[in-house]
């Protein structure tokens, strides 16, 4: 029969006297529930650490085994986001092809072609509509159907696929101020509008900063004294990777759309020639083709917002003459990202530096308290930041 109570003071003595020391024991196991460890303890590490040297709990550590230990918490985590891109369904991926016509075959646009251009590819969006509908898809056909409507103005609309198009919003034969907006993963012709919300929020911005410039007599970029003429272009021009997806991980999406993007922009060049002043605005998967697309690209400046990275470890390493902005927002969940590369599976995952760091070499903006879909939210720190890029008055942009 065993008897409970308290011990005494010898059993006491026997509990805490420590037996000799082996050498063999003295590698440190994982802590008991019971007994946390301290954040910068290596007791819980002890897999990575013990062939390097014994560690104790509660140790400080070393900085080669913090650097060892977070490249592979890096490659972990990133294992953990492909694995999860692999097993959760998409539901895209079992959605039967939507018919839709063939784009309109248009020569590159010129200021005397556009009305031309427009009117062709609301008429490809009516059609589309039309196709949609008949295939007893209500969704799609209501997004073509809106894109058809008298007041849009598409350089590019392709209703196969996801979809593609190129939206112009102001008066771009006249404008001076041109901003081309790339969008991030998810962006297709059914939730286009969303983006569209916010190219249309940005006009609206420069339209109120504008204001200011016929009030003070500000010179426009071709040397008048009116005020400048912006439009801004709502870009999706290339098959955006689905969030949940194995594609929105590595940069075989952003390859593919770099060259559609260098070939737009040297086609809008030729219809507002090379005074104009071009901004290119990426967001969250559209920076990693702007990394991808920034070499030789004939724009004045590049803006990344919520960047998982671009590819690059640096300004200098994206070979861009234009100036390179960066921001994020403070409730943007992209700070989770790990910004490594690693080799997973055969492929390299990850897009490395952080372009908000002080190491990338990027300017650096105020984007307010926002989240990963705010960057454009009318009244917010980041769209008065990005309107004031845009009208290239940069000594009036609030740094982060």
């Amino acid at each position: 029969m065993e008897l409970r109570g308290k011990p005494t003071a010898a059993a006491r003595a026997q509990a805490t006297r420590t037996p000799p020391s082996d050498p063999a024991l003295e590698r440190p196991g994982p802590p008991q529930p019971s007994e946390p460890s301290e954040p910068t303890s290596l007791a819980p590490l002890a897999p990575l650490a013990h062939s390097a040297h014994s560690i104790q709990p509660g140790e400080p550590l070393p900085p080669t085994l913090r650097v060892r230990f977070l490249r592979r918490l890096s490659r972990t985590l990133l294992a953990a986001l492909v694995t999860a891109a692999v097993v959760v369904p998409v539901s895209a991926a079992a959605r039967p092809r939507i018919p839709a016509p063939a784009p309109a075959a248009l020569a590159p646009p010129t200021t005397a072609t556009l009305d031309k251009a427009y009117t062709a590819n609301r008429a490809n969006a009516a059609e589309a509509s039309r196709m949609a509908a008949a295939h007893g898809d209500r969704t799609r056909a209501a997004a073509d159907r809106a894109m058809a409507a008298p007041s849009r103005h598409f350089l590019t609309f392709d209703g196969r696929g996801q979809g593609l198009a190129v939206e112009v919003l102001g008066d771009l034969a006249h404008a001076d101020r041109v901003a081309v907006l790339v969008p991030g993963s998810d962006t297709t012709l059914e939730t286009y509008g969303r983006f569209r919300a916010g190219a249309a929020a940005l006009q609206d911005r420069l339209n109120s900063l504008d204001h200011r410039h016929r009030t003070h007599g500000t010179h426009g970029t071709h040397g008048s004294t009116s005020s400048p003429h912006t439009a801004v272009i709502a870009w999706l021009g290339y098959e955006t990777p689905g969030t949940v997806s194995t594609t929105v991980l590595t940069t075989g999406r952003a390859e593919d759309a770099a060259p559609p993007l260098t070939r737009f922009i040297r086609e809008l060049r030729g219809v507002v020639g090379e005074k104009a002043h071009v901004s290119l605005l990426c967001h969250s998967y559209g920076t990693v083709v702007c990394g991808r697309a920034a070499r030789g690209l004939d724009v004045d400046d590049i803006a990344l917002i919520g960047s998982p990275g671009t590819g690059a470890d640096s300004v200098s390493a994206l070979r861009a003459s234009a100036r390179i902005w960066a921001a994020r927002g403070a409730d943007d969940w992209i700070v989770n990202v790990p910004h490594v590369h690693a080799d997973l599976f055969g492929t390299t995952v990850g897009f490395g530096a952080d372009p908000v760091s002080p190491a990338f070499g990027a300017h650096v903006f105020a984007a307010g308290a926002g989240g990963h879909s705010d960057y454009f939210k009318p009244g917010s720190v980041s769209l008065d930041n990005l309107a004031r890029i845009v009208l290239g008055d940069t000594s009036e942009v609030s740094r982060a």
